[in-house]
């Protein structure tokens, strides 16, 4: 599907973006409500033994990131650095600056044996359920 040409009224002919548009009032929304911080793509999946979340952070370092449980409640906290450029940059749409994810996992979690990996891009953190949280197969009699 070809996109509609317009022309502007100094007679020159560009093609429309819509996305041109989206871009720009999403840069001044967050100029409006001076969005310091914003929550990267995240997955949450539960298995057998544990809660596993996997959030996307392409370019992030081991030491940007810090990983918090307090009860139930698990914050991952960190900042994507801008990188140093050169030339005039056209379109930006990756996001830097400070970022935050929180998730409020069930009861029943063990704390002391959560494990962290990044790799490829994609934080990897591995919640234990304890043992009482775990499903147990109860025998008839």
């Amino acid at each position: 599907m070809a996109l509609p040409a317009v022309r502007s009224s100094n007679a020159q002919l560009f093609r429309w973006d819509p996305f041109r548009d989206f871009d720009a009032l999403f840069d001044q929304l967050n100029r409006w409500t001076n969005a310091a911080t914003w929550s990267p793509l995240a997955d949450v999946s539960e298995t057998d033994d544990s809660y596993v979340i996997e959030l996307d952070l392409p370019g992030v370092g081991r030491n940007d990131v810090t990983i918090d449980l307090t009860g139930t409640q698990l914050a991952i906290t960190g900042e994507i650095r801008e990188r140093e450029r050169k030339g005039v940059l056209h379109r930006r749409t990756r996001r830097t600056g400070q970022f935050a994810y929180r998730v409020t996992l069930p009861r029943g979690v063990d704390g002391e044996k959560v494990d962290a990996s990044l790799s490829d891009g994609v934080l990897t953190v591995r919640v234990p359920k304890s043992e009482s949280a775990k499903p147990r197969r109860i025998a008839i009699s």
